[in-house]
């Protein structure tokens, strides 16, 4: 997502990944993106204690975003 022409964070699509994906660490590295979240199909929001990023449900994701 953009604001103002810039990234304010990105977002990873899992089918039920409860672990950080690595890939996340290797672009938090190599950008400027402040935040990342890690989206999957499953029911727990893992939050982002210690982590890369967020891992949270789709569902929570909408909600949170405000879609439909």
């Amino acid at each position: 997502m953009l604001r103002d022409g810039k990234p304010i964070f990105a977002v990873e699509c899992k089918s039920g990944e409860r672990e950080t994906s690595p890939a996340i660490a290797y672009y938090r590295a190599r950008t400027g993106i402040p935040s990342f979240l890690q989206v999957h199909l499953q029911e727990k929001d893992y939050g982002s204690a210690g982590k890369t990023a967020r891992v949270l449900p789709f569902a929570t994701f909408c909600q949170e975003l405000a879609l439909p």
